[in-house]
């Protein structure tokens, strides 16, 4: 279980120098879009949280030490309704910010959750509010989505109606996310080395977050 979390992460880190955004083929699909069209919509919402590796990897750092359900769907709610926020609201009212700020922040959320999974915070004598900063981190990673799609040419027509449908696609993608990744977690929590493990799995997660601010970092000035 050990090399197959190793080997996942190392994927990622390879990845996340290219921001994760709307796919060629879906972006030319949403701008061919006149109406209302419900389930496509939320396949693609579903599709975009299930092959997202900065929301996957935040979220795998929000549940690493969760151990109840009932945290693990807390935190979940509270990553949902920031990410639902901002989504719904970027692209509806059309509120804009730079993508690669967003997703700068996006990447340091990521290094947050490594950082407080090792105990970094609290060695350092800062008390942080988790939930809070999970609702926070989720604004970004709605907005760094809502940012993707503003650029895309959409019409106003059924605009609304594909929005919500996009959202309830994105949460529905989550559920199944979360669903692999707890069922990942539980076996490797049922050897012995998870906790020797553990530390290394959150180094590299931070390491993928520093990648990908860096990259996002990069982008924005120079261009």
């Amino acid at each position: 279980m050990r090399r197959i979390v190793g080997a996942v992460l190392l994927v990622c880190l390879a990845t996340a120098a290219f921001g994760h955004g709307v796919a060629s083929g879906d972006a030319s699909y949403l701008e061919s879009l006149s109406g209302v069209h419900f389930l496509p919509l939320m396949y693609l919402g579903a599709k975009h949280m299930v092959t997202g590796y900065d929301h996957l990897l935040f979220l795998a750092g929000v549940i690493f030490f969760l151990y109840r359900l009932k945290d693990v769907a807390i935190y979940a709610t509270m990553f949902a309704i920031g990410h639902s926020t901002t989504l719904l609201l970027g692209v509806l009212a059309g509120i804009h910010a730079n993508a690669y700020i967003v997703d700068a922040i996006i990447g340091l959320s990521v290094v947050y959750k490594a950082l407080e999974n090792i105990g970094a915070f609290k060695r350092m004598g800062l008390a942080i509010n988790s939930r809070a900063a999970v609702l926070l981190f989720g604004l970004a990673h709605g907005f760094g989505l809502s940012t993707k799609l503003q650029e895309l040419a959409l019409s106003r027509d059924g605009l609304v109606g594909n929005m919500i449908a996009f959202n309830i696609g994105v949460e529905l993608g989550q559920i199944v996310a979360l669903t692999f990744i707890l069922l990942a977690f539980q076996l490797w929590r049922r050897s012995d080395t998870f906790r020797r493990g553990a530390y290394a799995a959150n180094v590299l997660i931070m390491t993928a977050g520093f990648v990908l601010f860096g990259y996002q970092l990069t982008g924005f000035l120079t261009t």
